[in-house]
């Protein structure tokens, strides 16, 4: 057996690959957080068909590790509106979490994404998008409006913290790169051995 094919290096790090990361960040920060009620939950896990004693993601029927935001709250480096609330969020596992990303929930569970319900063959998909369908209107939620609550001085200043932070770490990358070939050049050691 070939020695290098047991060989994996480190996925690079690169500065600007956290972009989207900042931009949630700066979504996450204005959205608000609303805490259930217990009647919220059990209404919740009983329109899904699950049990909170063994909970199960909504989308896959795995072990929940976490929360989902079922409709995104962003889109095109903006907020949609929606926030973290109960008629918001469905159990999930880390798999259908990262794979469904902020894509609409119901063109991703039967799309050929990485990890999507449909290409692990999820049984019950049909089932399980009805339950989520009916969960989805059972809040009657409508987007907020962030742009009309807020002074639009205070919004473009808040976008304007976002973008500048976005180039600082563009203008850090180039920086990065230049060191990081700087060193490479210094190496007196072959690397193709």
């Amino acid at each position: 057996m070939n020695p290098l094919k047991a060989f994996q290096m480190p996925k690079q790090v690169n500065i600007t690959a956290r972009s989207s990361s900042i931009t949630n960040s700066f979504v996450n920060g204005i959205i608000p957080y609303i805490y259930p009620t217990e009647s919220e939950v059990i209404k919740v896990l009983e329109i899904l068909e699950l049990n909170a004693d063994n909970l199960c993601c909504a989308y896959c029927g795995d072990k929940s590790t976490e929360w989902d935001h079922l409709r995104p709250i962003v889109k095109n480096k903006k907020p949609t509106g929606y926030i973290s609330d109960i008629y918001n969020l469905v159990p999930a596992c880390g798999k259908c979490n990262q794979s469904k990303g902020n894509k609409l929930w119901n063109e991703w569970i039967v799309s050929n994404a990485v990890l999507s319900p449909k290409t692990r063959g999820v049984a019950d998909l049909e089932g399980k998008m009805i339950r989520l369908s009916v969960y989805e209107k059972w809040g009657n939620v409508e987007p907020i409006d962030f742009e009309n609550i807020i002074e639009a001085e205070i919004w473009e200043e808040h976008w304007s913290n976002c973008d500048r932070l976005h180039k600082d770490m563009k203008k850090a990358q180039e920086l990065a790169a230049v060191i990081k070939q700087k060193i490479k050049d210094r190496m007196d050691y072959n690397t193709n051995e």
